[in-house]
């Protein structure tokens, strides 16, 4: 690992957590959709009571999410980001998606949009992270 990024371990490592929650979401959504009998490429129906519906937006809710999360992270590490704040709001975001991808996963409506907060919050704090590397925090 080259010494400009040692610093933001905690980070990459979130960055295969993350990929490995996109992998497990997609088998879970995948032989959901086999066990429903759903025609692929066809929309999903339905609501927060089909399986299916909550698997699929688990996922895409993740997918919407992911962009954003790459680019502060990878804004941050670049700038020279505070690596505290950088791995621990990366941390925070990846264990904000997992609950909020079981919460999804089980109904369970309070907590997932817990979860969703505090993911929100962290890349709001990695934003801030970055902000302050770029120096727009200073007067």
């Amino acid at each position: 690992m080259t010494e400009s990024i040692a610093p933001y371990h905690v980070t990459l490592v979130a960055y295969v957590a993350l990929a490995a929650l996109f992998l497990m979401q997609t088998i879970v959504m995948d032989l959901t959709a086999i066990r429903a009998a759903h025609v692929p490429g066809m929309p999903v129906a339905g609501g927060h009571d089909s399986r299916l519906f909550r698997a699929t937006r688990a996922h895409a809710n993740t997918n919407e999410n992911f962009p954003i999360f790459l680019v502060l992270t990878l804004a941050a590490m670049l700038l020279g980001a505070s690596p505290w704040w950088t791995n621990t709001l990366a941390a925070t975001f990846v264990a904000s998606r997992l609950v909020h991808m079981f919460a999804y996963y089980l109904d369970l409506r309070l907590l997932r949009s817990a979860a969703f907060a505090i993911g929100l919050t962290a890349l709001f704090g990695l934003l801030a992270c970055t902000g302050a590397a770029l120096g727009l925090a200073r007067g």
